[in-house]
């Protein structure tokens, strides 16, 4: 080839190769989620329940399925808004909170309960009257909320670096679980008698043994860090983190703490479910999408990029009724609003 010829064939395979290399690795290139593997969208918008005078951020929620009621921690309006969906409108307001962040609806007491960031203190209430029933206080930052339908024990992330075990009909805290830092989602195995606990300021997944409440084992993060969100399957003994740091939603054994595979998801994740009729995982992130992924025995497959609102980061599975909840705060006109979608 004489010197400064340019072939142009050999150019456009080159070009052509780069663009399926993206696409084959699954990471980075021009977006952090590719669309391979896109299928029909398995949720459909079927309705949007406005949440009238909700402004600022908006954190986690938990459902009443006998009577059909949302309950949605508005972290930012200090507020927890009860939301009907059959009538799909709001039925209540509970006021009177402090950057509430947790949330927890216990059936068999008829009880709510609500973690509050800025004091610290986790209020119980009636849920037939909203009226006050008690609270324990915790030093500070009182945030997710698990309840253990085994135990009857009820299991609060705060502070610094611990999950309180509370007594919920005692409205007692019964025991401590000291961590590393701040912890964020976790899940309760009964399988094995463990909690998996996202510690992102640690950079790592912490896990403590119930029966003696200490930590056992901790799995340092690797191919991305700032992990919030978790799911469980029990049943394949694998966790679903999402991370923030490198967007990146993982599949780890629950057993060793090792990935069995990593893909590009969405930015600032916060809720991640695990459906496990259909072996879906759905992660709802503040970038203003809902990825889903095909959870097969040793890859994540997307299959949906669905797009929503920026800081919609919250939601809600909600298998038994087919329906994914989603909390979308207010941006200048437009109202915040409780999003409800229909699981194909």
């Amino acid at each position: 080839m004489e010197p400064g010829f340019i072939n142009t064939n050999k150019l456009k395979f080159l070009s052509l190769q780069s663009i399926l290399l993206c696409g084959s690795l699954n990471f980075n290139c021009n977006s952090q989620v590719t669309n391979n593997h896109l299928e029909k969208e398995r949720l459909t918008l079927v309705s949007k329940i406005i949440l009238p005078n909700v402004s600022g951020r908006i954190d986690h929620l938990t459902y009443d399925s006998t009577n059909h009621l949302a309950y949605v921690a508005a972290v930012g309006n200090n507020t927890v808004e009860v939301v009907d969906l059959k009538t799909k409108q709001v039925v209540h307001s509970i006021t009177g909170l402090h950057e509430p962040q947790g949330i927890a609806y216990i059936s068999s007491s008829k009880r709510i309960v609500v973690a509050n960031g800025d004091n610290g203190d986790c209020i119980f209430y009636d849920a037939s009257n909203y009226n006050q029933l008690g609270s324990v206080h915790l030093k500070s930052d009182a945030d997710n909320i698990r309840y253990d339908e085994t135990s009857h024990l009820l299991y609060v992330g705060y502070g610094s670096g611990a999950i309180a075990v509370i007594d919920p009909g005692a409205m007692k805290q019964v025991a401590n679980i000291p961590l590393d830092e701040h912890p964020e989602s976790f899940q309760i195995s009964r399988k094995w008698g463990h909690i998996y606990i996202n510690v992102p300021d640690a950079n790592e997944i912490e896990v403590a043994e119930l029966s003696s409440n200490r930590v056992i084992a901790k799995w340092k993060n690797v191919n991305a860090s700032s992990n919030f969100p978790m799911a469980l399957d029990e049943k394949k003994d694998r966790l679903f983190i999402g991370c923030r740091n490198r967007p990146r939603l993982r599949m780890v054994n629950a057993q060793t703490g090792k990935d069995i595979a990593v893909t590009s998801c969405s930015g600032d994740a916060d809720d991640v479910f695990y459906n496990r009729s259909d072996s879906l995982v759905f992660v709802s992130a503040g970038e203003g999408f809902i990825d889903i992924f095909k959870a097969n025995d040793k890859e994540l497959i997307q299959i949906n990029h669905i797009a929503t609102s920026s800081g919609a980061r919250t939601s809600l599975l909600l298998p038994s009724e087919k329906k994914f909840l989603l909390a979308v705060p207010k941006h200048g006109a437009t109202s915040a609003a409780l999003w409800i979608y229909h699981l194909e």
